[in-house]
């Protein structure tokens, strides 16, 4: 597992976050402290002042120098040096957990300053940084207008607790994978749980979410453990909020498994798109209470907004979009991954729809998108790096199609190098791509 260092800088009131640029590849628009990983190059040689953690390890402690260089333009060496540096104590270790595709062993240190330093930002990777206190951006945090990981809400509250706190802090998420699901509130009032689920490698869970303020209606979305022992879990996990309402955002069954049977268990109704109800079959929803929803309906309120629903059809045609009215989120389902990519094709895929439910999406520019597999991300940015991808990719096989390529041969081009597993639906995407080439043709 890799390892990376966190630079927590304090005074005796305040603490230095940075906002992460959005189109950076990991963790883009989270709130954090400045750091990075620790490379090969960074030394191992003990650093000679007293101040310095002697049981850090010295590369990790040259990681942390370098990095805060790097990112904030900072010489600490010669803050230590200078006297402008208080204490540098180690104050924790958190382990992204195994559901995260980017796995590290994060150090975080605290360097905590005489006086707050106007640090000189990498704008290509910082899109601003703060000093501010704990309590205000904890109450940015409660106001949803702060993504960041459970580690950096944690920190936050201790210090809000003691600005001056110095020892270990316990970050390790807590839930226990041998009986529940994890859940994380990467935004505040969006409950995302992480169960394991039947879906399209490489991704093997399926998020569902909890979406509701406490004296409104609580939606669970998209429910679909994998098996009766996931089902468990996971059953055991949303427990601990409750929910009154089950939302189905289309009909693939990686996002209803086992909602029959939560919806049976717990006498709640589920709601849908007419698409998703007709393809799934009435026989399936037998015994439960269905609601149809379309484009405009208001479910519910989340942080006192109202939340819609949006149709956003081209994956799935009847896939169903929600979003608070002041979008600080956009639940945007299977129209885009940050694991994988997402596959068009079929009957129920639409590649034109496709491209305008990504516009549309671009158009309304949410805060946040959360995405079916993966983490939240901030901003619009991969939606239009996806825009961007599949028109290039439309162009290529626009390309191929005028040298009068056939469809293995243009499968053989675009997508070289495939796993063979994927070619299928790889297959797929092209016949949706090249159908709507010939619709727009004519």
């Amino acid at each position: 597992m890799k390892e990376s260092v966190s630079a927590v800088f304090t005074t005796n009131d305040q603490i230095f976050f940075i906002k992460r640029q959005n189109y950076l590849n990991v963790f883009p628009g989270y709130y954090a402290t400045p750091g990075g990983k620790v490379d090969a190059t960074d030394s191992e040689e003990a650093l000679p002042h007293a101040i310095w953690p002697k049981h850090v390890k010295p590369q990790l402690l040259h990681a942390l120098i370098r990095e805060v260089r790097e990112e904030l333009n900072y010489d600490l060496v010669a803050a230590v040096e200078n006297g402008d540096v208080v204490a540098i104590e180690d104050i924790g270790l958190a382990i992204t957990p195994e559901f995260n595709p980017y796995r590290f062993k994060n150090y975080y240190i605290k360097i905590h300053l005489k006086a707050p330093k106007e640090f000189n930002l990498d704008p290509s990777e910082v899109e601003f940084g703060e000093w501010n206190t704990p309590k205000n951006l904890l109450e940015r945090y409660h106001l949803g207008h702060m993504l960041a990981v459970p580690p950096a809400v944690v920190l936050l509250k201790t210090f809000e607790k003691n600005p001056l706190h110095n020892t270990p802090i316990e970050m390790t998420l807590p839930h226990d994978p041998e009986i529940e699901v994890p859940m994380i509130e990467s935004i505040y009032g969006v409950r995302q749980f992480l169960p394991l689920s039947h879906t399209f490698p490489p991704a093997n869970r399926t998020n569902s979410f909890i979406i509701g303020d406490d004296d409104a209606v609580k939606y669970l979305i998209d429910p679909s453990p994998r098996d009766e022992v996931e089902l468990k879990k996971f059953l055991k996990s949303v427990n601990k909020i409750g929910f009154d309402r089950i939302l189905i955002t289309h009909h693939h069954p990686d996002h209803y498994e086992f909602s029959r049977d939560i919806a049976l268990e717990y006498k709640v109704p589920m709601e849908m798109s007419q698409f998703t109800y007709a393809i799934i079959g009435a026989e399936y929803f037998k015994g439960i209470e269905v609601v149809i929803r379309k484009e405009g309906d208001i479910l519910t309120k989340s942080l006192g907004h109202d939340v819609i629903v949006y149709e956003v059809p081209g994956h799935d045609e009847g896939q169903l979009a929600i979003a608070p009215r002041n979008l600080s989120w956009f639940l945007a389902g299977d129209l885009i991954q940050t694991i994988g990519t997402v596959v068009i094709g079929g009957p129920e895929g639409d590649m034109k729809k496709y491209f305008n439910s990504l516009m549309r999406v671009i158009d309304l520019n949410p805060k946040n998108i959360i995405p079916s597999h993966g983490i939240i991300i901030g901003g619009t940015h991969k939606i239009s790096e996806t825009l961007k991808h599949r028109q290039e990719r439309e162009n290529q096989i626009k390309e191929l199609l005028k040298m009068g390529r056939n469809l293995q041969e243009i499968l053989d081009v675009v997508y070289v190098g495939l796993k063979p597993e994927l070619l299928p639906y790889a297959l797929k995407t092209i016949e949706a791509h090249i159908t709507k080439i010939n619709n727009e043709n004519n």
